[in-house]
């Protein structure tokens, strides 16, 4: 039976440039759009050209994409005036793109309240917009904005918007729930009202996430008849976000019930790169990816209990809906006092690490891992501190540096500020860090705008033979955990490091004082760093005692 084809458009730049704290450039824009477009999406949509700065540049480098339509968005023209005086459009038809998606108000009460324009005078405004697009070779959308509110208010009117669009010669007539409220059967049911104006092989959908179904409303509105879904990469997007294509693409082609028919753009091998185009835009964002988000996150195939572990060795169906490889992911067994044996010979194999089953070496580590857990480690979190624990252990972990001792001084002045006439206190924090490499003994001065900071800058000041192999090493976040209360609370310190390649490991450090949990935390990153790496060991002893 030959496969309906589905058609994926990416609105990560437009609408998931909404996102509170997301600010995208140029030329972040142009990464990842070719990014996008190497995965098989079908549109991707730029963002707004003479709304702003970036989206006018954006579209000025030209139409720069192999496979996907690179798309404009803009408004439908304004009533009262002629296409040829309303300059926002204008910049809009001149943007070089192949299609353009307009949005449209499809909800009456809008019409009267934001537009304080007829009903009939919107319909004429859309009608008009389309056909000026298709006039200029180019591909017509329309987002029928607040479209579910207002087939629930006025479906007559609503979908009134709708079939203009469509008999204007609109490729596409894009159905949004807009507010986000929508629910999965509401969005079947009216959808299967629309399909009887529209052909559903003109419809798309367009769902927000802010009742955490906009992934289940865009399967729904699939089923019920429209083949072309919105979203954006990681559910970017205003308030909640919008339906996240990083889950949406896998289901549909993994899933059967979608899998037999539809087709995508996007193969089964570009499939394989998804999580790597989620974690690229993570970086862009200069944030810490979702590790609990489907298909793509750290834990999605992440195993703990010992029971769950043991099973998944045998068949990994026991406990996964698809294999992570699939999806460009990997499996993870994780480390913590509810570890069996199972999880710790899974994470060795996993880390590389030969070792007989029947090891005493297998029982020792277990009991060291739910002895360390006991008084505040967490393994499951730190896969480096976890290796190096391991490793250790096993004698394979030279001993690079020694840290003989260290002291950090916080304090706070009063800077002058002769224009203002005002006196702002100003913190300072500065760390001395004593240490033996190769046998040679070596002191850093490092300052910061904390202890840390400043820890972290003395350690990695100068590590002598080993400088090159750390000198990309960065610190890219820090969470702090109170364990227990009182003045003597133990404190639990996670790091999170990267390279200049972009790789990224976890650490844990733990101690009744905060400085020294992140200074056991920070160790063991630059030892994970070193050993990954394959530093060579020491040529002679590191274990001499400075001179007190």
């Amino acid at each position: 039976m030959t496969k309906e084809r589905l058609y994926l458009f990416d609105t990560t730049l437009r609408d998931g440039a909404q996102t509170l704290g997301v600010d995208f450039s140029v030329e972040d824009k142009l990464r990842i759009a070719r990014m996008l477009d190497d995965l098989g999406l079908d549109y991707i949509e730029g963002g707004y050209p003479g709304a702003n700065p970036t989206d006018t540049a954006f579209f000025s480098r030209g139409r720069n994409l192999e496979n996907a339509a690179m798309t404009a968005f803009g408004m439908t023209k304004r009533a009262g005036r002629s296409l040829s005086n309303d300059a926002g459009f204008a910049k809009v038809l001149e943007a070089h793109a192949d299609a353009i998606c307009l949005v449209a108000k499809s909800w009456d009460y809008h019409v009267r309240v934001a537009l304080k324009i007829s009903e009939a005078e919107n319909l004429q405004a859309i009608r008009e917009s389309v056909e000026a697009i298709v006039a200029s070779g180019r591909e017509a959308l329309i987002d029928c904005e607040h479209f579910f509110d207002g087939f629930k208010a006025n479906p007559d009117y609503a979908l009134s918007c709708a079939r203009t669009a469509y008999e204007a010669g609109a490729r596409w007539v894009v159905l949004c729930d807009t507010n986000g409220g929508t629910l999965p059967f509401e969005i079947e049911e009216i959808v299967s009202q629309t399909v009887k104006v529209v052909p559903g092989t003109h419809l798309g959908i367009h769902a927000h996430n802010d009742t955490e179904h906009a992934v289940a409303n865009s399967l729904a509105a699939v089923r019920a008849g429209v083949r072309q879904i919105q979203g954006t990469l990681n559910g970017l997007g205003e308030r909640c976000g919008n339906a996240n294509l990083t889950s949406i693409i896998p289901t549909l082609m993994l899933k059967s019930r979608f899998a037999e028919q539809f087709e995508i753009g996007v193969t089964a091998e570009k499939l394989r790169l998804l999580t790597h185009a989620s974690r690229v835009l993570d970086e862009v964002l200069n944030r810490a990816p979702n590790r609990h988000a489907p298909y793509v996150g750290e834990a999605a195939f992440a195993h703990k209990g010992g029971i769950h572990v043991s099973a998944v060795q045998k068949d990994p169906a026991t406990y996964e809906h698809v294999p992570p490889e699939t999806v460009g992911n990997q499996r993870r067994i994780l480390v913590s006092n509810q570890a069996g044996r199972s999880n710790i010979l899974a994470e060795l194999d996993r880390l590389g690490i030969k070792i007989e089953a029947t090891s005493p070496a297998v029982r020792a580590l277990l009991e060291e891992v739910k002895q360390r857990e006991a008084i505040g480690y967490a393994y499951e979190g730190a896969d480096a501190s976890f290796e190096l624990l391991a490793r250790r252990m096993l004698g394979e972990v030279p001993r690079f540096f020694h840290v003989d001792s260290y002291r950090v001084i916080v304090g706070r002045r009063h800077a002058d500020d002769d224009l203002q006439q005002t006196r702002e206190p100003v913190l300072t924090s500065e760390a001395i860090v004593k240490l033996i490499v190769n046998g040679e003994k070596k002191a850093s001065v490092g300052e910061g705008n904390g202890p840390v900071h400043a820890l972290d800058r003395a350690l990695r000041k100068d590590l002598g033979v080993y400088q090159k192999f750390i000198s990309d090493v960065a610190l890219v976040d820090y969470k702090v955990r109170i364990l227990t209360g009182g003045t003597s609370a133990v404190t639990r310190v996670l790091i999170e490091s990267r390279d200049g390649e972009g790789r990224r490991w976890f650490t844990v450090g733990v101690s009744p004082n905060i400085v020294d949990a992140s200074f056991e935390a920070i160790v063991d990153s630059i030892n994970y760093k070193l050993l990954r790496d394959g530093a060579p060991a020491p040529e002679k002893s590191s274990v001499i005692a400075f001179k007190r």
